[in-house]
Parts: C-alpha cells; structure tokens; sequence
C-alpha cells in the first residue's frame, strides 16, 4: 500500500510537471504573438499548480508591462526578485516600469552606522547566518578535540587559539541571523494597485487624508486592523489605507 502510494504521487507530480510545461510553452507563444492577457490566463494558471519561479514571475511582470498595467508589472517583477535577487534582467526591467509611476518618493537619509549595519546584516539571510555558525561551531569542536591530541606547545596553542576564535564568530553569526530574521518580519512590502489612493490618519472612512499615493507605489505594511493596513513610505510618512488598495509582494 506504502508503495503504491509512492507510484500515484510521483505520477501525480510528474503529470503536473508536464502540464505546466506545456501551459509554460503556450504563454510564451501567446507573448511572442502579442497576446499577453493569453499568457497570463496560462501564467495563472501555473501559479494555482503550485509552482513558483523567478523566472515565471519575471514573464507576468513583461506581459502586464505591455499592457500598460504598471501596479501588477512591478508586482511581479518585485516578486521576482525576491526569488533572484542580483538578476539583472529582473532589476533593468523593474527599473522601466518603476519609472512609468506617477509618485516620486525620495527616500530619508541614513546614516553611516546605519548603512554599515544594514551592509554586514544584509550579507546573507538568517538561513545563510545559520548555516554558517553550524559550520563555526564543527570547527571549534574539531579544533578543540584537536588541541587535546597535539603534543607540541606552540601547536596546542594555536589550536586552542583557533578554536575560541571559531566559537566566537559562531555566536556572532548566531547573533546575526536573529537580528536579520528581525528585520525580514519587519519588512513586508506591498504595491498600491488602486490608481489612486487616500491614506487616512486613522483606520476609518471618517479620518482624514494626509497623502495620496498612486499605482505602481512601494509600501510597507506595518499592522493590519479590520481591513485597513498601516503603511510606511521611503520617505517616512505613515498613514492607513484599505486592504483591497495594495497587494502584498511576500504572499507565497
């Protein structure tokens, strides 16, 4: 029984795997030929297969950039690039796009430790800090199994040595991995896909307007309250707008 349900399930996954690829090959002849609300209905309908790519994204964001639709083209093309960060496609086309919004927003200043601390927090993800304080952590135990069978004085020493300074690079690198996934519940990027948006000083219809944004405009969620959400733009306003005017980029 154990075995065939191994068989069904790999049969399952192989059957959706060739169904996407065709759905996958039809979209971009559907693009080549113009016909980009066709690719996106097969785009679509690879997403509700269960599969996500860089790669599939990056196609949405083209198709909706060619039909002028500027909210969902940098949606996409945002999406992407969380799954392929440093692609240059990715960047030179959400660069077109971003350019079509009607909102300028300049971003706040930082400071010199501030940078700094973004740049050595942001040399990888928590995952990769944590990997690498596992790594850290096998060498201290190596070298300090090490230092106990070495004969030599001057060996012992430096062995021990090693190994106090991999044990604290360990822990750093622990201490990083907490301060970055800190900072990724933080982030929670969203676009404005309404063509124009009030955000209210409170979450009610009563309240009053203290900016506009327009579609295509990166926010970040801060809260959520009762279908209202509480944004952050780069240049520090805050404010609350309904939950049906954004999109949230990290929904996968």
């Amino acid at each position: 029984m154990k075995t065939l349900f191994i068989w069904m399930s790999l049969f399952y996954l192989s059957t959706g795997f060739a169904q996407n690829e065709t759905l996958f090959s039809q979209a971009t002849e559907y693009y080549n030929n113009g016909q980009y609300s066709k690719a996106i209905e097969n785009y679509n309908a690879i997403l509700e297969n269960g599969e996500h790519s860089a790669s599939l994204y990056f196609n949405m964001g083209n198709c909706y950039y060619k039909l002028n639709n500027i909210g969902p083209s940098i949606y996409y093309y945002e999406k992407a690039l969380l799954l392929a960060p440093n692609d240059s496609e990715i960047l030179n086309n959400l660069a077109y796009a971003q350019n079509m919004r009607l909102d300028a927003i300049e971003e706040m200043p930082k400071t010199e430790i501030s940078k700094i601390y973004n740049g050595v927090v942001g040399l990888f993800t928590y995952n990769g800090w944590a990997y690498l304080a596992v790594v850290l952590v096998m060498l201290f135990v190596i070298l300090y199994l090490t230092y106990f069978f070495l004969r030599s004085a001057n060996k012992k020493r430096i062995s021990f040595i090693a190994s106090i300074f991999s044990i604290t690079l360990g822990v750093l690198c622990v201490l990083m991995a907490y301060l970055q996934q800190q900072q990724e519940k933080k982030d929670d990027p969203a676009i404005v896909f309404s063509k124009e948006v009030k955000v209210s000083s409170e979450p009610n219809k009563n309240s009053e307007a203290v900016f506009t944004l327009h579609e295509g405009t990166k926010v970040n969620v801060l809260e959520e309250l009762d279908g209202w959400e509480k944004i952050w733009i780069a240049d520090g306003q805050t404010g609350w707008l309904l939950s049906n005017d954004i999109k949230k980029i990290k929904d996968f």
